[in-house]
């Protein structure tokens, strides 16, 4: 049986389920819980009383942001809400985490992204859960930063909990792609790090990456497995969106390059600083963050070369970036960034 959801069709699950899921205000997350819904599943999302970036959301806004679904409020961060208010001593057959720190610091990714996890893991397993799907990232296969330890902590942990599970490690997000669609609208130039081929991905939509998870509670060849994953078509560099974009608004390209050694100054300075100023400690290890994504491609990494293979990095999905970038111009669609802003 299918239901058709706008173009893409979507097939009920073979065996509905009761599924937790964490993080399901962000915009993956909310593609996430209506692949679920539009699968038959039973879904309760647990999320934080004020939710959203800078806690917008209020509960009757996390209401209507996941219809279909039952809303429940508390603090992951807190084993004692994550049982009581939460779980509430039911029963479930799944957990689906699409729950990210947001700004990627030491102090909020191991509280986020390791130790919330751990949380939900315990009383998932309490709860008598027996599969987990995880979104991931795929830049844990080189950890540099705090975040991608910590994440990958949690992968080991689950991996060792003998529950079934499914860790998905997606590319590029289109939302973390589109930051300089005004700036390029308003006559702007855009800005590359080096020459703007330094990196690449295969950025994947959220409706796509949605469904992906939902149907890995089904599909018994993604069980126990560690998923990269990419959206249709070939991988992309930073020029070749910024070409792109210049060509859909009818704009000759021209491109700003910003030196990586600025980067690297930048991360210099704050981390001298950060020696005697803590908020400058965490600034660096935002620069950091920034310095990685613009030297490191978002795609499979290939151990025995150290190489990135984007031949390797699978493809799913229909919708590509530059499909997003014509919405976007059009009015059609919005980036909703956040904390993932890079400009």
């Amino acid at each position: 049986m299918t239901d058709a959801v706008g173009s893409l069709t979507v097939r009920l699950s073979a065996v509905p389920r009761r599924v937790f899921v964490l993080g399901a205000t962000g915009t993956s997350g909310r593609a996430t819980v209506r692949a679920l819904v539009q699968r038959g599943h039973e879904v309760v999302c647990f999320v934080r009383p004020r939710a959203g970036v800078a806690g917008r959301l209020k509960p009757d806004d996390s209401a209507r942001l996941l219809e279909g679904a039952e809303v429940r409020f508390g603090e992951v961060t807190d084993p004692d809400s994550l049982a009581h208010d939460g779980f509430r001593g039911e029963s479930f057959e799944a957990l689906v985490s699409c729950l990210a720190s947001r700004s990627g610091s030491p102090k909020d990714a191991w509280a986020i992204d390791h130790g919330a996890h751990v949380n939900a893991l315990s009383a998932a397993g309490a709860a008598g859960v027996s599969q987990v799907v995880l979104l991931s990232a795929i830049c844990v296969q080189k950890p540099l930063l705090a975040f991608q330890h910590a994440k990958l902590a949690f992968e080991k942990a689950l991996m060792e909990s003998g529950l079934t599970y499914s860790i998905v490690r997606p590319t590029a997000f289109f939302k973390s792609l589109s930051g300089q669609v005004d700036r390029v609208k308003r006559g702007k130039p855009y800005l590359v790090f080096g020459d703007g081929t330094l990196t690449a991905c295969k950025p994947i939509s959220d409706r796509d990456l949605g469904q992906y998870l939902a149907e890995c509670l089904d599909d018994e060849s993604r069980y126990d497995r560690v998923l990269p994953i990419g959206g249709p078509g070939d991988a992309v560099t930073p020029r070749q969106q910024g070409e792109r974009l210049f060509h859909l608004l009818g704009h000759e390209p021209r491109f700003t390059q910003v030196p990586v050694a600025l980067l690297d100054a930048i991360v210099r300075t704050l981390s001298l600083t950060g020696r005697v100023l803590p908020a400058a400690a965490e600034k660096a290890e935002l620069a950091r963050i920034g310095r990685y994504y613009a030297t490191e491609s978002m795609l499979v990494l290939n151990t025995a070369t150290g190489r990135y293979d984007a031949e390797a990095t699978p493809s799913v999905g229909s919708e590509t970036l530059f499909d997003f970038y014509a919405r976007l111009i059009k009015g059609e669609a919005s980036a909703e960034r956040g904390d993932h802003a890079v400009f």
